[in-house]
């Protein structure tokens, strides 16, 4: 039986402690973020014990006005009270949207990043303790910063501090709209179609100058985890890594190897709510593993609230 403890071990950032090292990620799963449901599916993973959960990718456009701080001030305390830390992550649109750079002016990009203050302001009002900005996955943040997708010509486009400057100006308004208290999390592909592993770090660094407390890196490589987090450890920011962490050994590597902090376990926590309870009580055989079927993702796809095949194990 693997010595699991490290993954106990609290982690310190800004003037909050997680109670371990467990993170659960942003997936969208059709519950809504102010519902029953939501409350009851967030708040069941933290009981499982992840240190924290962040919830799913929360488009800012037309937020204000949608949602106030007693809309989600109940999924944020449901998360408390399971026993973890909560955030939420914040999208650059709306869900299905297909906006690419071209297609934004100038007042649409100010009128982007004044939703993204508004918005984050409105979820630490609620009780989240951080917001994390969505620049991952080849949505549009993550194409301003592709030198293949995005082909301005202005202040926003053409050379890498161009294709920086909008996801620099977003981190700013944010930290600037938070508490001092509040976590600010940013989420990036280090390796994506366009750019090279050299100028995320160099985006990395600018994130953290602009306020960015935890860098979350998604994906690593499924060879060695956390690969492709590592290279940012140069930038003395605590680093979150996922890909195939709910594997124990694969999670404890990240950790003995010094490659990130926090590890991200996704769909292993869509099958079983109770994996990090199951690890730290050397339970590994009760765990319910995720076969990688991808019955999730089409719920996901098809809108319905995301399930489990496993289920029918638990």
């Amino acid at each position: 039986m693997p010595d699991t403890s490290p993954l106990f071990e609290p982690f310190a950032v800004r003037n909050k402690t997680l109670p371990n090292r467990i993170v659960m990620p942003p997936m969208v799963v059709n519950r809504g973020i102010n519902t029953r449901a939501a409350r009851e599916w967030y708040g069941e993973r933290a009981q499982g014990g992840a240190g924290l959960v962040i919830v799913e990718a929360t488009g800012v456009t037309g937020f204000v006005g949608r949602y106030g701080a007693e809309d989600l001030a109940p999924l944020a305390g449901a998360i408390h009270e399971g026993g973890a830390l909560s955030a939420i992550q914040l999208f650059p649109g709306a869900r299905g949207q297909t906006t690419t750079p071209t297609d934004l002016d100038r007042r649409t990009i100010d009128d982007l990043i004044e939703a993204y203050a508004a918005t984050a302001s409105i979820c630490a009002e609620a009780g989240f303790d951080g917001v994390e900005i969505h620049g991952a996955h080849g949505f549009l943040l993550n194409q301003f910063f592709s030198l293949e997708q995005n082909r301005r010509q202005d202040a926003y486009g053409s050379t890498l501090a161009g294709r920086m400057l909008l996801a620099v100006q977003i981190t700013r308004a944010v930290r600037d709209a938070l508490p001092d208290e509040t976590l600010l999390l940013y989420r990036h592909t280090p390796l994506g179609q366009g750019y090279r592993l050299e100028e995320s770090i160099e985006l990395g660094s600018e994130l953290v100058d602009a306020g960015v407390d935890i860098l979350d890196l998604s994906p690593s490589s499924i060879e060695e985890p956390g690969d492709r987090a590592a290279p940012f450890r140069a930038l003395d920011v605590p680093l979150i890594t996922v890909n195939d962490l709910d594997v124990v050994e694969r999670a404890l590597t990240v950790l003995r190897e010094d490659r990130a902090d926090l590890i991200a376990v996704g769909r292993g926590l869509i099958a079983d709510p109770e994996w990090p309870n199951k690890v730290r009580e050397n339970r590994l055989e009760d765990i319910v593993t995720c076969i990688k079927c991808d019955q999730c993702f089409a719920d996901l796809r098809a809108e319905r609230p995301v399930g489990c095949v496993q289920w029918e194990q638990a």
